[in-house]
């Protein structure tokens, strides 16, 4: 998001009074301004395919205080969007999720869950992952995951 308004105003002002000049040389610099500021997230979305795996620690009434080994393979990737699977005492979870547009935050989601997974992209081959989930078997846990093997 663009945030020196300052100079925004400036050019608009400028280009409504014809202080700057052509109204040609106005509309190109209002697009060269704002047009980066909306593409660039867009072309620098980080790419998550690979297998993550790191300390996972938990911790809920029915079981305490847990830590372990996760391992999240996340297996597809268009723009935002992902998908992928991960294996726990219980079986294997398939999930979905997006990347937030600040290309920092991202969530996922399975379809066979109650609880939600939100995260955060720490570097290139780095990512927090924390699971929270309510009611009868709550739970709230964090992994830091590294990427073993990418699929980029």
């Amino acid at each position: 998001m663009l945030r020196n308004w300052s100079f925004v105003r400036f050019v608009r002002d400028g280009c409504l009074q014809g202080i700057l000049g052509p109204a040609l040389f106005c509309i190109s610099i209002g697009v060269a301004v704002t047009y980066p500021a909306t593409t660039f997230a867009e072309e620098n979305i980080p790419k998550l395919v690979g297998t993550w795996k790191g300390e996972n620690k938990t911790i809920s009434d029915k079981k305490g205080f847990r830590t372990w080994i996760k391992t999240v393979v996340i297996t597809e990737q268009k723009d935002r969007r992902f998908r992928g699977y991960f294996t726990y005492s219980a079986g294997t979870k398939h999930f979905f999720g997006v990347i937030f547009p600040d290309n920092i935050s991202l969530s996922w989601v399975a379809s066979d869950s109650k609880g939600y997974n939100h995260g955060r992209i720490l570097g290139p081959d780095r990512i927090s992952a924390c699971y929270i989930e309510s009611w009868e078997e709550a739970t709230a846990g964090c992994a830091e995951l590294t990427r073993q093997s990418a699929g980029r």
